[in-house]
């Protein structure tokens, strides 16, 4: 118990030690060792690493997660150490609304086959989203944090300690500047009165005294200084990691550009075939008036017509199979033809379209009652449906 009080005693004069030279410091009654310049620049551009990769981290969670609710409760599930339990996303929330929609709509109709088809759609860009969120949760996040919660917790002790190794420095220093001054004074100005020997007696053992203490004050500042210098170091390896930090953030901010590339390319993937089925289905679109691209001013009314899409009836719509076949003979109009150029490679799906390459000119028209997503194609004696989002239509 003795020993517990010494040792607490102890440390309550090392902090009040501290807390008197940083207050003296702070108003200018006291002298501060600084540090290098370099030591200094490496110590703003950790506090820089350190502000910025939080800001990444927070804003790379909004993203892959924006429902705030849903962040606090797996940083919650996080802190328990308990396993976060499977969300459905939004994607595959609303495949699911529509897959029953259509149950209950009737899944021969029309309306119903195209909800399924798209309900099927948003299933796979909700599992497609998943696949992204966890592969950036783990090459990513899981990075970042590990650098703020591990090798910034290390880095930020280590800086505390240093400044707590500086202020004893300090105070050794002032402790042993005033130790020499008061020894200077006690033997510069010794009472030399004959007729009061006293005085010059008690004068002298003064300045043996404060002798003692300048001994005392120098051999602790030896010691301050070592440990000060050793510390230094220390920090200093520590912040001159934060280079490999760098190089690791670097390496990890390429795996999520690669990840988040992947999902893009997934979704475009998914959405074209959709619309590849979509345009197949007889009437998915019927009711539509409006052209597939607006007329120039100088087209006659008859090229209008030749452009717009007809509602067609439920009699004169021949099926897919049936158009395929006869569009050979099918004869373009004999005016609404226009040039278009094509903006990506299309891989025709069946013989009914045409393929596409990239920057070649074709000659594109409109038949009445197709689908306003397609038009029909020529690239000199070949013909066939080509996707209006692939094209630029020309004047």
């Amino acid at each position: 118990m003795d020993f517990n009080m010494k040792k607490l005693a102890s440390d309550a004069g090392i902090f009040f030690t501290r807390a008197v030279q940083f207050t003296e410091e702070k108003f200018g009654q006291a002298e501060k060792t600084e540090l290098d310049a370099h030591f200094e620049n490496l110590l703003a551009r950790a506090d820089s690493t350190k502000n910025w990769t939080e800001r990444i981290l927070r804003q790379t969670e909004v993203l892959l997660q924006p429902n705030p609710s849903a962040r606090v409760e797996e940083f919650l599930y996080e802190k328990l150490d308990r396993k976060v339990p499977s969300r459905v996303t939004n994607g595959e929330l609303l495949a699911q609304y529509m897959a029953e929609a259509a149950s209950e709509l009737g899944p021969s109709t029309p309306y119903g086959k195209t909800l399924i088809k798209v309900s099927e759609a948003e299933k796979r860009l909700g599992a497609a989203e998943r696949d992204f969120i966890h592969t950036a949760s783990l090459s990513f996040l899981t990075p970042l944090r590990n650098f703020l919660e591990g090798d910034w917790k290390t880095i930020s002790k280590e800086r505390r300690l240093l400044q707590n190794r500086r202020l004893d420095l300090d105070a050794c220093k002032a402790r042993l500047k005033k130790a020499k001054a008061a020894e200077a004074k006690a033997t510069t100005v010794p009472d030399f009165q004959e007729t009061r020997p006293r005085n010059y007696i008690l004068s002298a053992s003064a300045s043996a005294l404060w002798n003692d203490e300048v001994d005392k004050a120098e051999q602790e500042l030896r010691v301050a200084q070592t440990e000060f210098d050793r510390q230094a170091e220390v920090t200093r390896l520590l912040l001159e990691g934060i280079s490999s930090t760098h190089v690791n953030h670097l390496r990890c901010l390429h795996e999520f550009v690669k990840s988040q590339t992947t999902y893009y390319a997934q979704c475009y993937r998914h959405m074209l075939d959709l619309q590849k089925q979509l345009g197949r289905f007889p009437g998915t679109f019927v009711g539509t008036t409006e052209p597939a691209s607006p007329p120039l001013s100088s087209t006659s009314p008859t090229t209008t017509a030749a452009t717009m899409p007809v509602v067609p009836t439920g009699t004169g719509l021949a099926p897919p199979e049936e158009a395929a076949l006869c569009l050979e003979e099918v004869a373009p109009p004999a005016s609404g033809t226009r040039k278009a150029r094509v903006l990506y490679d299309y891989e025709a799906a069946d013989s009914s379209e045409l393929a596409l390459l990239a920057d070649e000119l074709i000659t594109v028209y409109s038949l009445p009652g197709m689908d306003p997503d397609w038009l029909i194609g020529e690239r000199g004696n070949k013909k066939g449906k080509v996707p209006v989002t692939y094209l630029e239509l020309l004047s």
